[in-house]
């Protein structure tokens, strides 16, 4: 099968000696080069899954350390499948889904800070979170925590912010792409004038500060969404009508898939200090199918997935000429409906695994594992670096406030435990926005129909985000006997706590407003 071969950029400097030693024959070293796919066996498949005819270009699949999500057909309206991802065997008709759209659902995307929180984006023009609770579910859900509604034509695109709690982007069919925080169902930041036609894929970099974007008019963006201003563009990445996908890289540059003046599938790197001419290009084969990029930024690996296609290339991205080095294909019989891709937590460490799929076939999932050949069964340091856990670098108000900050990073050496944290709990203990049981699936009618409140509302709702006062917990002196909790100095010390949150939401809330005033007067002065 044709795989095709990677070209630098033209330049009209001499060849690199290291480059012209790798087309001699020179093996490069790479402790990737060796990774081998492997299809799990048929009866860890999840079979009678009926995955969604949905004609949108999405993976229709969503994966994390907990549940596997999967976009199903469902009559009068849109509906997904959520399941542990330790399920396997056949799913029964009567499963429970989530079932709260209007019309189909077109993405699905698990939050990256909480893996029970899930977003779903719908041709219905709505997009839903959702609480799904421990184990699944046990009824159809059909209450969403909170509704965002701010876009007039179906909502395809999601992608929640990197390394800010609560923090999500969305993208719709009107062109349009709006900034929610979550937590209080506010629109924070719109996008209306950024974009002449259809977006056909957002990504953040990586510490949320900005997001590349690339649309049907075939140019990429680089956006700060904060300020609503294209801090970079790239007419006509790709010559190809058939849409595209850009993918963010963790050292900033950006890998681009689209189709040539010849309909040839292609992969392109790109500098953004330099966005002229690509890095590299590579050409694969003329099928019609979109290349859905994955991307680890761990291993730096890239995972090429076609629609409709019975292969997954990967490759690894380097400093070096030529960038993109091609490592293998994977090939099965039955072609591919969409794929989720298992977050760096959830893969199996003592089999160095480094990264796994889960195929969606018409009626069947079938996890597929990425591996590195080692013969010793002691936990491999060198493919496993830390990677990005569940707890936030920043709450949603400190990002809009202008802050930025990296992954907060875990060690996986011995496998992966989530531990306990602060800041999941804030979007579930709200009463406005979630019931009391929150096994039920189930949310008070006011939480059905959250739409961005004005400031006074939004303030309110900051407030009620503060962590409610944790119960009295008994302690022992040095002999061991139990000692009475000092409930004034607990108490003190919580009021404390929460008047210096409050104090830092009000900043942030002034320094939003202040720069809102400031756009304002710029409109009103003909500025903009």
């Amino acid at each position: 099968m044709h795989t095709g071969s990677v070209r630098s950029a033209p330049s009209t400097a001499h060849p690199d000696p290291a480059d012209m030693s790798f087309r001699r024959g020179v093996v490069r070293q790479s402790k990737f080069r060796h990774v081998f796919a492997q299809a799990w066996k048929a009866e860890h498949c999840i079979d009678d899954v009926r995955v969604s005819r949905v004609t949108w270009d999405s993976p229709l699949c969503s994966v994390n350390p907990k549940f596997i999500a999967i976009i199903v057909e469902a009559g009068g309206g849109g509906a997904f499948l959520v399941v542990p991802i330790t399920k396997s065997g056949r799913i029964d008709q009567s499963c429970p889904t989530v079932c709260g759209h209007a019309a189909p659902v077109l993405d699905i995307q698990w939050s990256p800070h909480d893996d029970n929180i899930i977003a779903s984006a719908s041709e219905d023009c709505t997009v839903k979170v959702w609480q799904i609770p421990d184990g699944g579910l046990t009824s159809p859900m059909t209450e969403a925590i909170v509704t965002l509604e701010g876009h007039s034509k179906r909502v395809g695109i999601l992608a929640w912010h990197p390394t800010a709690y609560n923090i999500l982007l969305t993208a719709g069919c009107d062109n349009v792409i709006c900034v929610w925080n979550v937590g209080t169902g506010e629109l924070v930041y719109q996008l209306a004038d950024a974009h002449p036609d259809l977006i056909y894929s957002v990504s953040w970099n990586k510490d949320g500060s900005a997001v590349c974007t690339v649309c049907k008019d075939k140019a990429l963006r680089v956006i700060d969404p904060r300020r609503g201003s294209i801090l970079k563009v790239r007419e006509k990445v790709h010559d190809g009508t058939r849409p595209m996908r850009a993918v963010f890289l963790s050292d900033g540059k950006i890998l681009t898939t689209g189709f040539s003046r010849m309909s040839e599938r292609q992969l392109a790197l790109w500098d953004t200090n330099d966005l002229s001419e690509p890095m590299a290009v590579q050409e694969m084969d003329t099928s019609n199918g979109v290349l859905l990029p994955f991307y680890d930024p761990d291993t730096n690996m890239i995972y090429l997935l076609g629609k409709g296609d019975c292969t997954i290339r990967y490759f690894e991205v380097t400093d070096e000429s030529p960038y993109v080095h091609f490592l293998s294909l994977f090939s099965s019989k039955e072609p591919q409906r969409g794929a989720g891709f298992l977050s760096k937590r959830g893969v199996d460490v003592n089999k160095c695994e480094i990264a796994r799929f889960f195929k969606l076939h018409e009626r069947k999932v079938e996890p597929i594992s990425m591996t590195v050949p080692r013969k010793s069964d002691l936990f491999q340091g060198d493919l496993y670096p830390d990677t990005a856990g569940l707890e936030p670098a920043l709450l949603a108000d400190e990002w809009i406030a202008g802050q930025d900050a990296p992954p907060l990073l875990v060690s996986l050496s011995g496998g992966y435990t989530a531990p306990p944290s602060k800041h999941r709990d804030t979007l579930r203990s709200k009463p406005k926005l979630v019931s009391q049981d929150s096994g039920t699936g189930s949310a008070p009618p006011s939480a059905a129909n959250v739409t961005a409140p004005t400031p006074t509302q939004t303030s309110a709702a900051k407030e009620t985000e503060e962590e409610m006062p944790q119960p009295q917990v008994a302690t022992r002196d040095t002999d061991g006997n139990t000692e009475r909790p000092k409930k004034e100095d607990d108490l003190l010390n919580e009021l404390l706590t929460e008047m210096k949150a409050l104090r830092a939401v009000v900043l942030a809330q002034s320094q939003r407003i202040e720069l809102l005033e400031r756009q304002l007067a710029r409109i009103e002065d003909g500025d903009v």
